[in-house]
């Protein structure tokens, strides 16, 4: 690799890394508790100023379940199989069915079995589209005013700033495909009005 490469390769690291952070709705704080590298050193290592050593990386690739090589960027080794490390956040568990960290991302996400939800959904809004497809179970997706049942073999898509929020719309596991795009990483709770 070209010293020019190189450096392009390590200049590249720390937006991966927060963006990696953020798509997985942490704070620097918990990373710090979950590697010990301090909240300082995190920091440095995102916004450029530290540079990344395997000692650091390790850690953080660990810490977030992913390939070393997805942190840093490396060119591909002509192998196109994407290598699934799951993780579990809202309760569900999230497998990666694409290796880069940005552009479109695609996951299969797994609702486990449990008692009937029922009541408002939390809905969130953020920028971006997302397409869901049902592989099993029903879900209940609510859409803007729209309460909607899916069940397997049906497909959703809508634009991500219209409130949204699903859950299982019986007592079985629901498992469902996403994608969305790295706007969708900018994830917000919508504000609820108070009643008066």
């Amino acid at each position: 690799m070209a010293d020019d490469d190189f450096s392009t390769v390590l200049k590249g690291v720390g937006p991966r890394l927060r963006a990696l952070r953020r798509d997985r709705g942490t704070t620097l704080a918990l990373l710090s508790e979950s590697t010990g590298i301090s909240v300082s050193t995190l920091s440095r290592l995102e916004s450029g100023g530290r540079k990344p050593t395997l000692e650091l990386l390790l850690p953080l690739a660990k810490a977030y379940g992913v390939q070393l090589d997805e942190l840093v960027d490396a060119p591909p080794t002509g192998d196109p199989r994407v290598h699934l490390r799951s993780f579990s956040r809202y309760g569900m568990t999230f497998v990666p069915l694409t290796r880069h960290l940005g552009g479109l991302q695609a996951y299969k996400q797994i609702m486990p079995a449990g008692p009937l939800q029922t009541g408002e959904l939390e809905q969130r809004t953020h920028e971006g589209y997302e397409w869901l497809y049902i592989l099993a179970g029903r879900l209940r997706l609510r859409l803007g005013e729209h309460d909607l049942v899916l069940g397997a073999g049906e497909a959703a898509e809508f634009d991500t700033r219209t409130p949204h929020g699903w859950g299982r719309a019986g007592t079985e596991a629901v498992e469902f495909l996403t994608i969305f795009g790295r706007q969708g990483e900018k994830m917000h709770v919508r504000a609820r009005p108070t009643e008066k």
